[in-house]
């Protein structure tokens, strides 16, 4: 079982960065998830997908993976381009970009 490390990204519904900070550790699937004839819910076999681990640093998820035996991808983070723009920017006279209206 692959677990992969990853700082996680701000969901759309998100506008601060918090969770984004710090480094998680879970693992991927084993098997297909099942409909279980009872309910007829998504039911899995294997209770590791249920865990996630979070660190500080990437460095100590990769030393918790490698103490216990884990196999591991570690992804890096996509840094955002902040743009930051002012509202009086849209009147300037020396705009670059065409009016959309």
């Amino acid at each position: 079982m692959i677990a992969r490390i990853y700082r996680p990204e701000k969901t759309a519904m998100q506008s601060g960065k918090a969770g984004t900070k710090e480094w998680l550790l879970e693992f991927e699937a084993e098997k297909a998830q099942q409909l279980e004839p009872l309910m007829g819910w998504a039911a899995f076999g294997d209770t590791k997908r249920q865990l996630r681990l979070w660190f500080d640093t990437k460095d100590e998820a990769i030393a918790y993976a490698k103490r216990n035996g884990i196999p591991f991808q570690v992804f890096e983070p996509k840094e955002a381009k902040l743009q930051l723009k002012a509202y009086a920017d849209n009147f300037r006279s020396d705009r670059q970009e065409s009016w959309t209206h």
